[in-house]
């Protein structure tokens, strides 16, 4: 049947088979009280083709657009297929076979020699910083322009964030404000950081390789945030390769999801190993419940985790798909006055996880394609204007300010098409061309 805006049902002609990746809308009611359709992954939906009023005195019936979000889940049958057969086999819990799959598949896939899958990213970036030993008192180096748990994750240790202005090439860390900031604390005396986080913003690695010198040459550990690049590459090494230790995130809105989920990857099994206990709450072997020291409730479920073994096969074709859409956002803006966007590095090639472009007024774009049933967001607010982090040392900020003063999201999903994607375009012409 199909829901009309009168209330009624009316059935349809006939049903269609449609790829497994594809969406059918069902009707929501937002907070505001406007009434419009989310898009939710399905097998068969009734053609909408066909709609046959429910009497010759019915009204014709107008189907509502999808709403388009800003990165929603690319799930399908091959998800489906692999959750059934873990949920069959009856391991359910934060352990299982495919927890042990998914870790291996994963380390092999970014050239790591072992990985732990988590119950998020948040929580790989706090026991990265626990592995370094991090704690009170001590200062670790983030970047101004990220998402809050970079920050976070610092604090839940007890330690102080340092934040660091972007570079506008790249829009990540500057490398240059790195070293300064390095070779200051040197210069006075001070206990250099006790760690680097340093973040691969919106599916663009940083440029490493000044980084890892200057935090070399300082004995500073690097933890890279590349919960935002899986799939990106730096100079033909994959994102997530470069620190002592590298965090992923499997959020709902990640370029792959598991729900909810992460993974920590090293270079050494023994550090992986100790991950591993520490997530499972560091319980010592003992046939009862033995704790020599804190732990955490920190692994990713077998359920999940065969969820991601499905969404880790299907990843190339998710990121061909995100740079797709970004070059036909390029295309369409291409020649319009007062439309940037988020440089490409010649570093590396990003998945482009979020295309992000630049308007004078982003506000009245958002609020335009909002109207629309459009869902953008604006870049990311850096963290030293964060009421949160307001007492926090900085260097620089300026560049990262301007990115949140005239930065917007736009929808980028892999899910979307060409059609899905005009769309945007028009919506964002609408307000540019007529400002």
């Amino acid at each position: 049947v199909v829901e009309r805006h009168d209330g009624l049902t009316a059935p349809a002609q006939a049903t269609a088979e449609v790829r497994a990746d594809e969406t059918c809308a069902t009707r929501h009611d937002d907070a505001h009280g406007r009434q419009g359709y989310r898009p939710l992954p399905c097998l068969l939906f009734a053609s909408l083709r066909d709609v046959v009023p429910l009497s010759e005195h019915a009204s014709a019936t107008f189907l509502t657009v999808p709403r388009l979000f800003l990165s929603p889940p690319d799930v399908g049958a091959r998800e489906r297929a692999r959750l059934l057969e873990a949920f069959d086999s009856n391991w359910i819990a934060p352990l299982g076979p495919d927890v042990d799959a998914f870790e291996q598949e994963f380390a092999a896939f970014v050239g790591a020699q072992a990985a732990a899958a988590l119950s998020s990213g948040t929580a790989a970036l706090h026991l990265a910083l626990v592995l370094l030993g991090v704690g009170p008192g001590d200062d670790v180096l983030v970047p101004s322009l990220t998402f809050v748990a970079s920050a976070n994750a610092v604090v839940y240790v007890g330690a102080r964030p340092v934040f660091l202005d972007s570079d506008r090439g790249t829009w990540n860390v500057d490398p240059g404000l790195v070293e300064e900031e390095l070779a200051a604390r040197s210069h006075a005396g001070r206990e250099p950081p006790a760690a680097f986080i340093g973040v691969d913003l919106y599916g663009q690695c940083a440029d490493w390789d000044p980084i890892l010198a200057s935090c070399a040459a300082y004995g500073v550990p690097v933890i890279e945030d590349a919960a935002e690049a899986l799939g990106a590459t730096y100079r033909g090494r994959p994102a997530g390769s470069f620190g002592a230790l590298n965090v992923f995130s499997f959020n709902g809105n990640k370029i792959i999801t598991t729900s909810g989920g992460g993974m920590l990857t090293a270079d050494d099994p023994a550090v992986i190993e100790r991950v591993r206990h520490l997530s499972t709450q560091a319980r010592d072997p003992a046939p009862h419940y033995e704790h020599a020291e804190i732990g955490f409730n920190y692994r990713m479920s077998n359920l999940l985790a065969a969820v991601g073994r499905a969404q880790l096969e299907g990843l190339p074709a998710k990121v061909r798909r995100r740079r797709e859409i970004n070059a036909r956002y390029r295309d369409a803006f291409g020649g319009v006055d007062g439309i940037g966007f988020m440089p490409d590095a010649a570093t590396g090639r990003p998945t482009n996880w979020l295309t992000v472009v630049t308007v004078a007024d982003p506000a009245a774009v958002r609020l335009h394609l909002e109207s629309l049933d459009i869902e953008a967001r604006p870049a990311w607010k850096p963290m030293h204007l964060q009421p949160l982090f307001a007492d926090c040392q900085r260097r620089g900020g300026a560049v990262a300010e301007e990115i949140f003063r005239t930065g917007l999201c736009l929808p980028s999903g892999s899910v979307m098409t060409d059609d899905d994607v005009d769309r945007v375009v028009a919506g964002v012409l609408q307000v540019v061309e007529s400002a």
